[in-house]
């Protein structure tokens, strides 16, 4: 491989990959995206909402014209109207990062890259002292001396081969990085203490590692206690199903002891052969990827974010997108702080250059076109902030009926479990309670990021919850509630289910424009020259096109501006250029109408 080649470069590709569905009814197919209120399916198929309303109300279900319909109620609907549906992918700046690894890479150019690992367990099992052996061992084994310290990611060279340990202060951590998508880490590792044998939080560990389709090792620790009883490890575990080889299952155990430094060596080794069966690879010669491990704000010197590349070599000046966030970097450093002229794939590393803090597991992408990387960026910050209030105020669906989400903590372990069912027996015609986690124990930050990205209430039963978790729910808004009576629970949960009401958002209208000049660009369509006649026009605003007093088209503008510039709005008596998403067919003296969603 030519390693002064010129980097191959994400922005044809990811502009390649932009794509948009248009929703509508076309020869007796209605095609759609996603998830559509009552009134925009009624608009798109020219029915009356009314209509539809009453569909549903002869079925004795109450819904409005803002009530969203799923995906299962849209194909339903469609066949009541005897037409054929068909779902597309949308691809937008919502989603493209997840959808694309932007660049195909020539398998010509592709080199192994050091594994990225995650270790795991339960308290007091020895994770810390794990890591702190796998550190000094390094310190004092290793010819180059080659490690990186850090709260969010290390870096260790065992016999010239490099290992990237993510070091996260506890399972919360990779529930919050796996529930925004990020899927960076590799290998999981998964402490036992061979005297105390599998725990709760052992639990917890395994079913986060599956979740995240990611390769276990289990390190059974302390092996120089006397208490010592591997076959009951090896069968509890088993229970879980995580068999050892030794019982002719895939999965590798290695014994030893962290505080007396034994079969540290062997664990990497293993680490080494589960990584060379996964073959990782990556390519030096193109525009990296890779994601936020953590990020803050130091007064001196901005925005300071450690990354990690998994493609793609990271160099200074690079100008990257951050989930909603992006800038040049500024500087590029090793954990340490020393400079670096360049950062590789499977590389820990400090940058400094962002506008804003970027989220823990949001991915981030070198992009060489800024003005497209910027447009890219604040439409990924403002589908964000459009998705944050729908989710707040939205039900979640399983197997298309709405659900309210429960979180139960108990003192015993029996009572969530019959705590559990009885609550899942609670439903109407409408809405059903889904518990998605019933256990013993205090209410953990684990618990309240949960909450947080499945929409959850926590109910706790018999337990008390510290200050500083009440603190942390009141700031996420997670709704706690403590009762020591069953039947309480029971009751309030059906009150609930019988009160819930969807909430409703009115289209508002903001302002109101001419349309006086076109332009006609190739990659883009016709772009609308226009003046603003009342009140003001917002980028991503929704629009109705008039002619001759006569709605013909409504939709969503995808650009707003002003002398070749990007702006966010537009107030009276200004000029400013727009194009309609999916819709070319604007004329001069056509009249715009912009509205906002508004939650009444």
């Amino acid at each position: 491989m030519n390693k002064g080649n010129k980097r191959t470069s994400n922005v044809a590709s990811l502009k390649g990959h932009l794509n948009t569905v248009e929703t509508k009814l076309e020869d007796g197919i209605f095609t759609f995206s996603g998830p559509l209120t009552i009134s925009e399916f009624a608009t798109k198929i020219k029915k009356s909402p009314a209509e539809i309303l009453t569909h549903y109300f002869k079925q004795g279900i109450m819904k409005t014209i803002n009530t969203t319909l799923n995906e299962e109620e849209i194909a339903e609907l469609c066949l009541k109207y005897n037409y054929d549906f068909k779902k597309e992918e949308t691809v937008d700046a919502q989603n493209i990062l997840e959808k694309f690894e932007i660049v195909v890479d020539d398998p010509n150019d592709l080199v192994t890259r050091a594994p990225i690992v995650t270790i795991m367990g339960h308290v007091d099992h020895g994770k810390t002292t794990l890591i702190d052996q796998i550190r000094k061992s390094n310190i004092l084994g290793s010819e180059f001396g080659g490690i990186t310290q850090h709260t969010g990611a290390y870096q260790v060279t065992h016999k010239s081969r490099k290992i990237t340990f993510l070091d996260t202060p506890g399972h919360e951590a990779f529930t919050e990085m796996r529930s925004r998508g990020a899927k960076i880490t590799d290998i999981v590792v998964i402490v036992v203490a061979a005297d105390d044998g599998v725990k709760p939080q052992t639990i917890e560990a395994i079913d986060h590692a599956k979740a995240a389709n990611v390769p276990i090792i289990i390190f059974v620790n302390k092996m120089d206690k006397p208490e010592v009883d591997v076959e009951r490890i090896k069968s509890q575990l088993s229970e879980h199903d995580i068999v050892c080889e030794e019982w002719g299952g895939d999965i590798q155990f290695i014994y030893g002891s962290a505080f007396k430094n034994e079969n540290i060596d062997k664990l990497l080794e293993s680490i080494f052969l589960q990584a060379d069966l996964l073959d990782l690879k990556a390519n030096l010669n193109r525009d990296p990827i890779g994601t936020i491990i953590e990020s803050k704000i130091d007064k001196g010197r901005g925005v300071v974010s450690t990354v990690i590349v998994q493609n793609g070599t990271l160099l200074p000046r690079d100008f990257i997108v951050a989930g909603g966030q992006y800038g040049n970097i500024r500087s590029l450093a090793t954990i340490e702080g020393k400079p670096l002229a360049k950062a590789l794939p499977g590389t820990p590393c400090v940058i400094t250059g962002l506008n804003k803090n970027p989220q823990s597991g949001d991915k981030f992408i070198v992009i060489s076109d800024e003005k497209f990387a910027k447009k890219l960026a604040e439409e990924k910050a403002y589908l964000d902030k459009q998705k944050e209030l729908n989710e707040k105020n939205a039900f979640s669906f399983k197997d298309g009926i709405k659900t309210v989400n429960i979180i139960i903590k108990t003192d015993v372990q029996g009572t969530a479990e019959a705590i559990k069912q009885t609550l899942q027996k609670i439903k109407n015609d409408e809405i059903a309670i889904n518990v998605i986690r019933a256990t013993a124990g205090e209410v953990t930050k684990a618990d309240i990021l949960l909450a947080e990205t499945s929409n959850a209430r926590i109910y706790i039963f018999n337990n008390n919850v510290n200050a500083e978790i009440k603190k942390l729910a009141e700031s996420k808004g997670i709704k706690l509630t403590k009762h020591n009576i069953i039947y309480k629970i029971v009751e309030e949960l059906q009150a609930l289910i019988t009160t819930l009401k969807e909430p409703v958002y009115e289209e508002k209208l903001i302002g109101t424009a001419q349309v006086i000049q076109l332009f006609f660009y190739s990659k883009v369509g016709t772009i609308a020259g226009c003046m603003v006649t009342s009140g003001v026009v917002k980028e991503f605003s929704k629009v109705e096109v008039i002619r001759k007093n006569k709605v013909i088209f409504s939709g969503q503008i995808n650009s707003l501006k002003r002398e070749k510039n990007d702006v966010k709005s537009v107030e009276k008596g200004f000029d400013f250029g727009t194009h309609i998403k999916d819709f070319d067919k604007i004329e001069v003296d056509d009249e715009l109408k912009f509205y906002e969603d508004v939650l009444v």
